[in-house]
């Protein structure tokens, strides 16, 4: 039986560093996700996905953490090497910050560093966690320092590192307020500002823009439709230019004042329609979403 994994990745880092988001952010682009897997389990894990004609294990990820002895995680660099060498596309993600970073993370909230059960301080936890994930650290593909990096940055850094390592351009929608300001990672911005706002209408307000009666209202309006047909044509015309020439990842901003009604709307609408010509198209509403 052929093999149907296409793509793993290993998914490791400091404590403390982000890799529960980098794992949800993997399953935004359809990775099959196994967190705190032992690294002793890994050789056996891969074999037995390798085994089934299951197109759910087409891309897998893995967490691993330094919990496992220190004996196995020194053998992950070697046993990548032999995954990729039989032929599946193998890569490492790790995610790493600063001490002052990570020290701050655990007492906002309150978790116990796993070294600490060693009778060491936090600080001293996690200089030596570095010390035991310094291989990895070093065998890397992709290392995200987050340690200035909210959740909803480190998730696009992480469809960036990843998403363009697959044979598909990922196309990331998102709706913001302008208000709040513009995001800094976009390639197209689109202004919504001009169309009618729901939050006008006192039965509509506390709506947003998924919602079937702000729907309802704004595909009443014909500069809507107007908008919705001409950033689709764009963006149909000139995305598969961008994936010609190559191009892994690219991000639409649309923004309104708030980023709960029409903003919200047009993403979901966009999305509905180019998720017919593109594999991975994500979407992500900042001002909705935690």
């Amino acid at each position: 039986m052929a093999k149907t994994v296409k793509h793993l990745v290993l998914v490791t880092g400091l404590s403390g560093g982000g890799k529960s988001t980098a794992l949800r952010a993997l399953e935004d682009l359809g990775f099959y996700c196994v967190d705190n897997l032992p690294a002793a389990l890994l050789p056996e894990f891969a074999r037995q996905i390798n085994r089934r004609d299951d197109e759910e294990y087409a891309r897998v990820a893995i967490g691993v953490d330094a919990r496992s002895p220190g004996q196995e995680l020194g053998e992950i660099p070697a046993w990548l090497d032999r995954v990729e060498a039989d032929g599946t596309p193998c890569q490492m993600l790790f995610l790493s910050a600063d001490t002052r970073s990570i020290i701050k993370r655990f007492s906002e909230t309150r978790r116990r560093h796993p070294l600490t059960a060693d009778k060491q301080s936090l600080p001293q936890a996690i200089e030596a966690e570095m010390a035991i994930l310094e291989p990895l650290h070093d065998r890397a593909d992709w290392v995200i320092d987050t340690a200035e990096t909210n959740i909803h940055q480190l998730r696009r850094q992480v469809w960036k590192s990843v998403g363009g390592s697959s044979d598909a351009m990922t196309v990331v929608l998102e709706s913001f307020a302008f208000k709040r300001g513009v995001p800094q990672d976009v390639d197209f911005i689109f202004d919504a500002r001009m169309l009618p706002n729901p939050y006008w209408v006192d039965s509509l307000r506390e709506f947003t823009g998924l919602d079937a009666p702000v729907r309802e209202w704004l595909e009443q309006d014909e500069a809507v439709k107007r908008m919705v047909r001409d950033v689709l044509g764009f963006l149909k015309s000139w995305l598969p230019e961008f994936q010609r020439a190559q191009r892994s990842y690219v991000t639409i901003g649309i923004g309104c004042t708030g980023g709960r009604h029409r903003s919200v709307y047009l993403v979901d609408r966009l999305s509905d329609e180019l998720s017919d010509q593109f594999r991975d198209v994500l979407v992500h509403h900042r001002e909705i979403q935690a």
